[in-house]
């Protein structure tokens, strides 16, 4: 006989759990029922990659007492958070822990582009000599102001006129009311047989604090740091005592104008990064070249893509009991987040061995999570959307906690709680009762 939908979901959700087995190889994680705020745990048969149970937060003492009811269970695959570590450790102490390598390998991806990020430095290409200057006429190498220069060619000038002047023979009180000049300046003009003797004072190249960092500001220009402040900060740093301004005069007025080096574009740090987890057959000729390049450039670098490399392989080939090895070798180098991971890895040093030694891991728990997300999404409405009240006027319902918007199919999911309705589409029989909702 026919019925309504609402029926037909009564009658399924009345038939009673069906039976399940405990399983002997479990997947823990967890899944974020509000994002930042609250979140729960999916536990996985990873033999039958099922889902069994939903629990509602994911704290150590939730998960051991869950754990501490089925003693069946042999091998448990999670992540390396401290909350599930504690609940696994307390809950079933006779099962054998695995850190999934997937975790593990992207956590080391993090570190190595910490530390490539570190040598930055090294990924810049040499820059090429810049050619020689043409050599410029004699009379401007003696002067201490180069052709073209403004205060030069005004005392050049009037040098001469003061001169052509007197040739010509006006007296020296002549020249002064004519050119509007005093008469020590007219003077001072009239003693000099060269308009080079008259740069004195400011006009003269004197010796200054900055003459010791003039060097280092051009290789730094050269290598394409153009910043003035940033500049004056290295030079601080290497013991320069003056302010900023010095520095900036000096940029805008010999280095502006300066050619830089025309090269190829540095490679970022994260394509390094991305160079060195690839697998070196996987590379492309022009990206195995680059990475050469940058190796053979920078030690540390070179350090980084072997301890890198040792790692994949004990991660491919469940090589777990070199792990003690590796650690002490990446403790022993001089890259910070490199020996960070190492020293993390000790503190769950057993999970993360066995993890490198079996072949379980929680690539099926992790695909429960993500059908827990795509779950969510298809029971809302895209936000912003709204249906008209038109349309289904007893069918809309309170506004959901986790995220602004209507069921979809209001109707058929009315009167069951998130949780619940998360369990039944995952086809996971809940504990809680069907219970109509109070919101």
């Amino acid at each position: 006989m026919p019925v309504s939908r609402n029926t037909l979901l009564r009658l399924i959700t009345s038939l009673p759990d069906p039976p399940t087995a405990t399983p002997r190889v479990v997947g823990v994680d967890e899944y974020a029922q509000r994002k930042g705020r609250i979140y729960g745990t999916v536990l996985v048969d990873v033999e039958t990659r099922r889902p069994v149970d939903l629990l509602p937060n994911r704290e150590a003492d939730t998960l051991a007492a869950w754990l501490a009811e089925r003693p069946e269970i042999e091998i448990i695959c999670r992540d390396r958070a401290l909350f599930y570590a504690e609940g696994a450790t307390r809950g079933a102490p006779q099962a054998l822990q695995v850190a999934d390598r997937w975790h593990l390998w992207h956590n080391l991806g993090e570190a190595a582009e910490k530390c490539v990020y570190r040598h930055r430095g090294c990924l810049r290409p040499t820059p090429a000599p810049l050619e020689e200057p043409q050599s410029a006429p004699e009379a401007t190498e003696l002067s201490p102001w180069p052709t073209g220069h403004r205060f030069a060619e005004r005392t050049r000038a009037k040098h001469a006129t003061v001169h052509a002047l007197l040739a010509a023979g006006h007296s020296k009180r002549s020249i002064a009311r004519q050119l509007g000049m005093g008469l020590n300046t007219v003077l001072r003009f009239s003693r000099a047989k060269k308009p080079e003797q008259l740069f004195t004072g400011q006009w003269q190249s004197r010796p200054t604090k900055l003459d010791a960092y003039k060097s280092y500001l051009d290789q730094r220009w050269q290598e394409g740091c153009t910043n003035a402040w940033k500049l004056w900060e290295e030079i601080k740093e290497h013991g320069y005592p003056d302010g900023y301004g010095n520095v900036r005069a000096y940029v805008s007025r010999n280095l502006r104008g300066k050619p830089q080096p025309v090269g190829p574009r540095p490679s970022s740090a994260r394509a390094v990064t991305r160079w060195m987890l690839t697998h070196p057959d996987a590379l492309t000729e022009g990206d195995r070249l680059q990475l050469k390049a940058v190796l053979a450039g920078c030690s540390g670098l070179e350090s980084l893509a072997s301890h890198v490399r040792a790692f994949a392989d004990m991660l491919t080939q469940l090589q777990g009991e070199l792990l003690p090895e590796w650690i002490a070798s990446a403790a022993a180098t001089d890259l910070p987040s490199l020996q960070r991971f190492a020293r993390h890895l000790e503190r769950d040093l057993d999970a993360v061995t066995a993890g490198l030694s079996h072949p379980w891991n929680s690539g099926v728990v992790e695909g429960h999570v993500n059908r827990i997300k795509m779950l969510k999404r298809q029971m809302f409405r895209p936000r912003g959307i709204r249906a008209p009240p038109q349309a289904c006027p007893a069918r809309q319902v309170t506004l959901s906690p986790a995220r602004s918007g209507y069921l979809c199919s209001s109707s058929i999911l009315r009167g069951i709680t998130p949780r619940i309705r998360f369990s039944r589409a995952c086809g996971i029989a809940p504990k809680l009762a069907t219970q109509p909702s109070t919101r």
